[in-house]
């Protein structure tokens, strides 16, 4: 039979030597003279392991010591190496037990212990701490090693203890900035204590003790360098952590007093130390004399000295405006259900009353007349905030800073991640923005922030992008920038001013977008007037900068020829300077850029105008708007000037002087922005690229070089640059992308390379999810996702990750909502991206840098509630509140999304103090009358 020819066979492959059967290795053959030694009615063929025939008999495998040896063996490897680097580190560490950093690397290599060992969570804590207190030993003075223990006790301490250790660091190093500013966000996130008058009164005390260590006074700790910058820093810290705890009155007042403390102070207070300062501005702050941004606004120092001579002789004007004219509705709609009603009035007045209430003495009015206390602002709630800011780089930096507190774009245009930027995110429009397709090369230029306007944080998914501010406001804002215009520099006042102009050109933009053409008509002729007036100021006529922003303006608006006109205009006036100035280059790129666009938009193809442009830019002769011709030899000598341009603005070795180098990388951009839309045009989008590719490389080697020679660099402005140049590559790319066929690996590749780098780029980032979706693959993107959010402390990148996967999501339920009742649904692969979002929320609140960052816990509530599971939601806001429970947009999220339990909000935030303009008892009189 079949059975006994195989059993033969078996029988007869004996001889290893047989050239019929193909020879086995020597450990086989041993394995196969096992198994046939266990033939028997479980294994009637031989061919079952000794393993498996026990198993078929019922019994269980007795030990084999091979095995255990192999298993053994590969334990034992692991271990020891685990030990060879814990015995180099401890060899390191008794050479060297003065360097922090290899103490700190040693704590955190007991993670890898923690896997190797299996120890449990708080056995690998015990011993952190316990090499944390020897590093401490060795070195009593390192601040890292002690807010190393600090964050390991977070885990093992009560918040108690925990906040008396971290008031014995702050007094042990009471001038140290950047400890400072730990130890508030470590005040301003613990739950339990955390109220806002004992946050703010935390932060007073930050700045008058870092003011007496700049000043001298505190002869104990001499001031660190950088104490200044750190000043103005944890002073912006403190606005926005009241803006965001809905105090925006106590913010505005800060702004406005320390401007006025900087600006307007009497000479014969200069040289008193800060604090005696504060106790003569004192007077001033309290004698109801109008401040900036007021009207009639004369400034402390114009006070003292009309004091000293009796008062002011002249009474100030009355206002001829009625007072803001309260909207006698409130209620839109009284059917609405009470919390509704709530939500509605408490956003209307955050819009409308944020600045701060003021007696009018011509009306006879007194501080009893107040309806809301809260409105007033007393001296002790701004006197111990009040620092010295004499620096001309840091007073321009707090003028902006406040205008950019107020709505206006800031200088870059770009929102800048800093150590706290992930603490200010806390708007949704940076990453719902998307660039418009009428304008691939110019939508990118537009500014971008993630930081809300004051008066514009509401709740997450209110649809009201308001274009500006209430018309107080806007008439505010108008009196800080004349005002502050007289205080500064020339040089200064263009970048403010320009600032001003982008922030027209921002309002006449939200317009076009939201389709209103009526508000589009009336914001046009105001900001039209406004630049008209601003131009024909002596300062400003010659400035190139403030003629681009008007004709783009003109452009926005629809106007072409008059745009036109102006860009001609310009051009007339600075063409001759040539590309040694990035100004006429930024105008040049622009008016060449909308060109090629308008060309794109009405379906012709030439790009002549564009091309004209760009040589009479290179050839600096004098300029005649384009007759319709262009000489090819002066398209040969335009391309000859920008590769010298180029060359010399990139040279091969970056060693020379560093007071250079920033100079020249800020004129970087635009050059390389003309030369590479030049080469676009003339010669093809390989050309365009190989500009771009030199340029990056040389700017990647010129910041590393920078960083190791020049430990003073200031990254943001830097990478500011870059950024731009990096964008302007991609969205060339795109657009032929788009209009040619292109191998859109090449553009995915420029993108990956980009954002490596940039990790930070919101620009970069809504171009890369656009490339993405043509693929229809979202494995690609998630895995690029995950690498670039492991080596950045930026949280942008987990922002944009999970963007991506809600915008698929909302594709997917939209196609399966799409189908008639009864018709079979389409097989989508869904893939649970529900719980994939979940993770990555969870991913990023478990980050450091993601822990406090209001944006994310937002989105994160809002997902949750939206995507049916309301219970868990829930735990998500209680979470959230451990984190971050200042953020006042949080709680009205919460009333929008669980209604019923709208009360028990309310009073969770008249607890911790956050701003409540509307109590539902005052609902609830509105309703009866």
């Amino acid at each position: 039979s079949f059975l006994e020819m195989i059993k033969c066979c078996t029988k007869e492959d004996t001889n290893p030597s047989s050239d019929s059967f193909i020879k086995l290795s020597a450990c086989t053959v041993e394995q196969g003279s096992s198994t046939q030694a266990s033939v028997s009615w479980v294994n009637p063929l031989g061919i079952y392991d000794r393993g498996t025939s026990l198993w078929l008999e019922g019994k269980g495998q007795p030990e084999v010591k091979g095995d255990q040896q192999d298993v053994e063996a590969q334990g034992s490897s692991s271990s020891t190496l685990l030990s060879a680097r814990v015995e180099e580190f401890n060899r390191k560490l008794r050479e060297n037990p003065t360097d922090t950093q290899l103490w700190l690397d040693f704590i955190h290599f007991q993670v890898d212990l923690l896997r190797g060992n299996k120890m449990s969570l708080r056995a690998v804590l015990e011993k952190k701490l316990s090499i944390v207190d020897r590093a401490v030993e060795g070195n009593p003075a390192s601040v890292d090693l002690k807010l190393e223990k600090l964050h390991l006790c977070k885990e093992l301490w009560e918040p108690a203890t925990l906040q008396k250790e971290w008031k014995k660091l702050v007094f042990i190093h009471p001038n140290s900035g950047p400890l400072w500013r730990k130890y508030l966000l470590f005040t301003q996130s613990l739950f339990s204590t955390f109220s806002v008058s004992k946050v703010n009164s935390v932060f007073g005390k930050c700045l008058s003790t870092l003011s007496a260590v700049q000043d001298g006074s505190m002869v104990s700790h001499p001031p660190l360098p950088g104490t200044q910058e750190d000043l103005l820093d944890i002073f912006l810290q403190q606005c926005h952590f009241l803006r965001q705890a809905g105090h925006t009155e106590k913010a505005v007042c800060l702004f406005q007093a320390l401007l006025d403390f900087t600006f307007f102070k009497p000479d014969s207070v200069k040289d008193l130390p800060t604090r005696q300062q504060v106790d003569f501005f004192e007077p001033f702050w309290d004698s109801g004399e109008p401040r900036v941004g007021e009207r009639g606004a004369r400034g402390w120092k114009a006070w003292m000295l009309q004091q000293e001579r009796g008062g002011w002789v002249i009474p100030s004007e009355p206002d001829d405006d009625d007072e803001e004219e309260q909207d006698d509705a409130e209620i839109k709609d009284k059917t609405w259900p009470k919390w509704k009603i709530w939500l509605d009035v408490e956003a209307s007045r955050e819009a409308n009353h944020w600045l701060p209430w003021r007696p009018d003495k011509t009306k006879g009015q007194s501080e009893e007349d107040c309806e809301d206390p809260d409105r007033q602002v007393l001296f002790d709630d701004i006197g111990p905030s009040m620092i010295r800011v004499d620096r001309p780089d840091l007073q321009l930096q707090l003028i902006l800073s406040f205008l950019q507190f107020l709505g206006l774009p800031g200088p870059s245009g770009k929102f800048s991640t800093t150590s706290s930027s992930n603490i200010l995110l806390d708007d949704l429009t940076f990453l719902e923005e998307i660039p418009d397709p009428e304008r691939p090369l110019t939508s990118y230029d537009l500014p971008m922030a993630g930081i809300c306007a004051v008066g514009h944080m509401t709740f997450l998914s209110d649809c009201r992008r308001q274009a500006g501010l209430c018309k107080a406001g806007e008439e505010f804002l108008q009196n800080v920038l004349q005002q502050t215009l007289q205080l500064i520099p020339t040089q200064d006042q263009a970048t403010v001013t320009l600032c001003w102009l982008q922030y027209e050109k921002l309002k006449v933009l939200r317009c076009l977008r939201s389709g209103n053409k009526r508000r589009l008509k009336s914001q046009g002729k105001r900001s039209k007037r406004l630049a008209k007036r601003l131009l024909k100021e002596p300062d400003n006529r010659g400035s190139l900068a403030l003629w681009r922003e008007y004709a783009h303006l003109e452009w926005l608006l629809g106007n072409l020829e008059e745009a036109r006109k102006v860009f001609d205009t310009a051009l007339g006036m600075g063409v001759t300077r040539g590309l040694n100035d990035p100004v006429l280059c930024n105008l040049c790129f622009l008016y060449a850029q909308l060109e090629v666009e308008q060309a794109l938009n009405s379906g012709t193809v030439p790009t002549s105008k564009a091309v004209y442009i760009l040589t009479k830019l290179a050839e600096g002769a004098a300029y005649t708007p384009f007759s319709g011709q262009i000489n090819p030899v002066t398209i040969l000598k335009a391309r000859k000037a920008y590769e010298q341009a180029l060359l010399s603005f990139l040279p091969e070795q970056s060693t020379g002087s560093n007071a250079k180098a920033p100079k020249k990388r800020h004129r970087m951009s635009s050059l390389v922005g003309c030369f590479g839309l030049f080469q676009y045009l003339t010669v093809g989008i390989d050309a365009a690229d190989a500009v771009y590719n030199q340029a990056i490389q040389k700017l990647i080697s010129w910041n590393l070089n920078s960083e190791v020679t020049d430990g003073s660099l200031r990254r943001p402005k830097v990478f500011a640059d870059w950024e731009s140049v990096a964008v302007q590559h991609v969205a060339l790319l795109r657009h032929h992308a788009n209009t040619n066929v292109f191998p859109l690996s090449r553009l995915r590749l420029a993108l990956t390379d980009a954002l490596s780098l940039l990790p930070s780029s919101a620009s970069l980032w809504q171009l890369y999810l656009q490339t993405e979706n043509r693929y229809h693959s979202a494995g690609r993107a998630r895995r690029f996702f995950h690498s670039v959010a492991k080596k950045t402390d930026s949280v942008v990148p987990y922002l944009f990750a999970i963007t991506a996967e809600q915008r698929l999501k909302q594709m997917l339920d939209s196609v399966q909502r799409s189908c008639l009742p009864g018709e079979a649904l389409p097989t989508l692969p869904n893939n649970g991206l529900s719980n994939r979002i979940r993770c990555l929320f969870e991913n990023a609140t478990a980050t450091e840098h993601g822990a406090h960052c209001p944006l994310l816990w937002r989105m994160y509530l809002n997902f949750m509630v939206c995507d049916g599971n309301a219970e868990r939601g829930s735990g998500i806001f209680y979470k959230a509140l451990q984190a971050v429970p200042w953020v006042k947009g949080l709680y009205m999220d919460a009333v929008q999304l669980f209604p019923e339990r709208v009360q028990e909000f309310l009073d969770l935030m008249t607890e911790k103090e956050l701003r409540l303009r509307v109590p539902m008892e005052e609902v609830d009189i509105l309703l009866e009358d």
